[in-house]
């Protein structure tokens, strides 16, 4: 078997055509980002000027954080961080697989609906725990 960072190269395609298809589809989205748990980006669409291996880099940094967090108030396993800002927003999703682990990184402006989303982010983890 192929694979990029640990992740087939069809599963690879199959998390490009899903971050274009949730950049198309979400009104405000500016980046999405498939990367690996330790910051190595895998998949990616913007339509910014996001460098997505830092938006990768980022995300695994954010998630690290948000492990501390939920073992430390004992929440169980953390799934999701969404970080606000005064113009928009960025969610991280966790997409927990037998072969590698993954983090979807979402950037939007603030025209962009948070729980959509994190509602797509959460769907798109899903399909990837799966293929």
């Amino acid at each position: 078997m192929n694979s990029i960072h640990g992740l087939s190269r069809t599963a690879t395609a199959h998390a490009q055509r899903e971050v274009r298809k949730l950049v198309d589809e979400l009104t405000g989205v500016t980046a999405a980002v498939v990367a690996t748990a330790d910051g190595f980006d895998v998949a990616s669409a913007c339509v910014s000027d996001a460098d997505p291996a830092r938006v990768a880099a980022m995300g695994s940094s954010i998630v690290a954080i948000g492990d501390v967090v939920s073992q430390e108030a004992r929440l169980g396993r953390r799934e999701s961080v969404m970080v606000l800002t005064d113009s928009g927003f960025a969610v991280f999703h966790s997409v927990h697989r037998r072969d590698t682990d993954l983090v979807i990184n979402v950037l939007a402006r603030d025209s962009a609906v948070p729980a959509m989303v994190a509602y797509r982010a959460a769907q798109l983890a899903r399909t990837l725990a799966e293929v």
